[in-house]
């Protein structure tokens, strides 16, 4: 494994998986395509499946509308098309309905919607009166745009699967936070919990790290993005705590967990999540010194300016490229996580 702090991606070398291409049986028919929104993720999963990517043209006219098109024929083709919902959510959204339709109307065999990130998955129920559920809405988007699958990873919340009417698979980064903590052989770990909706999320991790010990911070948030720090259940006193969680936007919630385990004499802190959402002022609270380490995933890019001395982020694309090679040879999915 090699590893660089800061600003480069980490390769990791979680799972041990290898590239695939002399298995594929029809390579020929297999396409992938880059939206804008991270296209180098894009690429290392193109260089993973032994490929490049298909060739695209994307633009905007004068009054900001998108265009698309693709530049080769993928008539009777299984195609990937690669595209987070990251900021900005708007544009990336409209752009991946945008290349679906393209790929309905060029006569493709498959579409496979590749979502490294979730967008508007927050909303996924009612919780006061006159709310929209994004999540749902979101999902009948993408299946009215045309496409038969959707691949994601780390959903803010696992019941959006039952939003679509089409198969949807979903895969988690936590094998490349898992194998990373793993080779750094911290001492009398904890795996915390930053409120009580990620306990299934934190458990798991914890398993996977010889079945560390859980907390969980008991929190009110009195609106959106602004997090209220109850209590800790669970001891974290002399301990290096695991803060684990879906994703960091604007990081109130997971830097008051952090304050409250110092208080509660936790030695060492260190944040795990898989999508480094970052929205202002997320970057200067998590390098107030909080933290030993942030360690996060390329599912979204991290900007430069977005990046501080302590943050450490992990490539994903092995699990993407492993998945994609499965669905297309009709393997499973799941029994890579086992």
């Amino acid at each position: 494994m090699t590893i660089s702090r800061g600003t480069v991606v980490i390769r990791s070398a979680a799972l041990s998986l290898q590239p695939p291409l002399p298995q594929i049986a029809d390579n020929s028919r297999l396409r992938l395509f880059s939206g804008s929104a991270n296209v180098p993720l894009s690429q290392e999963v193109a260089r993973y499946l032994g490929m490049d990517l298909g060739p695209m043209v994307r633009k905007r006219f004068a009054d900001g509308e998108l265009y698309v098109q693709i530049q080769e024929s993928i008539r009777g083709c299984d195609v990937y098309l690669m595209q987070p919902t990251c900021c900005p959510v708007n544009d990336h959204l409209m752009e991946l309905l945008i290349m679906i339709d393209a790929c309905h109307r060029a006569s493709a065999r498959q579409i496979t919607a590749v979502i490294p990130y979730y967008g508007y998955a927050r909303a996924d129920r009612k919780t006061a009166g006159r709310e929209s559920i994004t999540a749902k809405l979101v999902a009948n988007l993408i299946t009215q745009a045309g496409a038969d699958r959707v691949l994601a990873m780390d959903l803010h919340s696992a019941q959006i699967q039952g939003y679509f009417d089409i198969p949807f698979d979903h895969v988690y980064g936590s094998p490349v936070l898992i194998d990373y903590i793993a080779n750094k052989q911290l001492s009398d770990i904890v795996v915390v919990s930053p409120d009580v909706g990620g306990v299934a999320r934190a458990r798991a991790f914890a398993k996977k790290l010889d079945d560390a010990p859980l907390a969980i911070i008991d929190k009110r948030r009195q609106a959106h993005n602004v997090a209220e720090v109850m209590n800790v259940i669970g001891d974290v006193a002399g301990k290096t705590a695991v803060l684990v969680d879906d994703m960091i936007d604007t990081a109130g919630t997971i830097c008051e967990g952090a304050k409250i385990l110092r208080e509660q004499g936790a030695r060492q802190v260190y944040a795990c999540a898989t999508h480094a959402v970052f929205s202002p002022p997320a970057t200067e609270r998590l390098s107030s010194g909080l933290f030993e380490e942030v360690i996060v995933t390329n599912s979204i890019p991290v900007p430069e300016d977005h990046c501080f001395k302590q943050l450490t982020v992990l490539s994903v694309a092995n699990i993407i490229g492993e998945t994609i090679w499965r669905i297309h040879e009709d393997s499973s999915v799941s029994s890579m996580f086992r």
